[in-house]
């Protein structure tokens, strides 16, 4: 009878936790990585993938909810190139790990930016193609590890995915646009569709870059305001700015989510060879005072630089 018991609860855990993972669709998920809007946009637009000419490398790691047992950690690590003239590619690696649940996903990117002016403007595309593999970690289930429900969990296969997104690059004004999880937005497998009423559908967003050269030893300021659709539910918008002191060495961030949290973040730069950021965002509505909130960390290096 005990036994019974252990694997309902280990089903439970498991169908519960699956579910909250589905809502989040990893690499454009409801509460993305901060990196994402301002520090590493390739996370949220493969079409970002090359942007800048040379070899970067981009690290970051999350905690979320760290007083809840079990919560969720993200890992990611992503690499693109930009060859200064039209072609960039991209790799990155998104690992989550909540509860029992750990989910991987890697993507390929190839983005191709169009000169459209004769103020370096760019017109680019970028889709990214790989796998997303799932599994329940069995060596850390408290009961029966050989539970007929963990097995059945883990021989599901792995499967493609990918991502499109454009944008149009100024001096100035940046507009973009993504679509995550094409998989998903084709609606090729129609079961899948029916457990994912809360997936992100689109990433939308339109920033303005200011200078002011004398004021704090160059300042600058990037106005930014994002729309990320869900399906099924009210899209949530994130409004803020980056700003930029000391010749770009230092960097603050805030954004507003109208899912009523907010995003901090604090930046430092070393020359052009490398930049670390530390981002906190508050719980949402929902969730205020049950959580505290997500920590985040992401280290920046340009590796064309060594």
């Amino acid at each position: 009878m005990r036994t019974n018991n252990i694997q309902f609860r280990l089903a439970a855990i498991i169908f519960a936790v699956s579910g909250a993972f589905t809502t989040m669709q990893v690499k454009a998920q409801l509460s993305p990585l901060g990196a994402m809007y301002f520090q590493n946009q390739y996370l949220g637009n493969p079409a970002m993938a090359g942007a800048d000419k040379g070899l970067h490398l981009d690290l970051a790691y999350r905690k979320q909810w760290s007083v809840v047992t079990g919560a969720p950690t993200t890992q990611s690590g992503s690499l693109n190139y930009g060859s200064g003239k039209r072609v960039g590619l991209g790799v990155n690696v998104l690992n989550d790990e909540a509860g029992l649940l750990k989910r991987t996903r890697v993507m390929g990117t190839y983005a191709y930016h169009l000169p459209v002016g004769s103020e370096d403007q760019k017109l680019s595309f970028g889709v990214s193609l790989g796998f997303m593999d799932e599994r329940v970690m069995s060596e850390k289930i408290n009961g029966d590890m050989n539970d007929p429900s963990v097995g059945k969990f883990n021989q599901r296969e792995t499967y493609l995915d990918g991502d499109f997104g454009a944008a149009y690059r100024g001096r100035r004004l940046t507009v973009q646009g993504a679509i995550p999880n094409l998989k998903s937005f084709f609606g090729s497998d129609e079961a899948e569709q029916s457990n994912m009423a809360d997936r992100a559908s689109f990433f939308a967003a339109v920033s303005y870059r200011l200078g002011f050269p004398n004021a704090l030893d160059g300042m600058g300021l990037e106005p930014k305001v994002c729309y990320r659709g869900i399906e099924g539910h009210d899209g949530i918008a994130d409004i803020g700015s980056n700003i930029t002191f000391a010749q770009d060495k230092v960097n603050l961030l805030a954004l507003y989510h109208t899912s009523e949290s907010l995003t901090l973040g604090l930046g430092v730069k070393y020359k052009s060879l490398a930049q670390i950021n530390g981002i906190y965002t508050s719980g949402t509505a929902a969730l205020r005072g049950n959580t505290n909130g997500n920590f985040e960390v992401n280290l920046k290096i340009n590796l064309s630089e060594f």
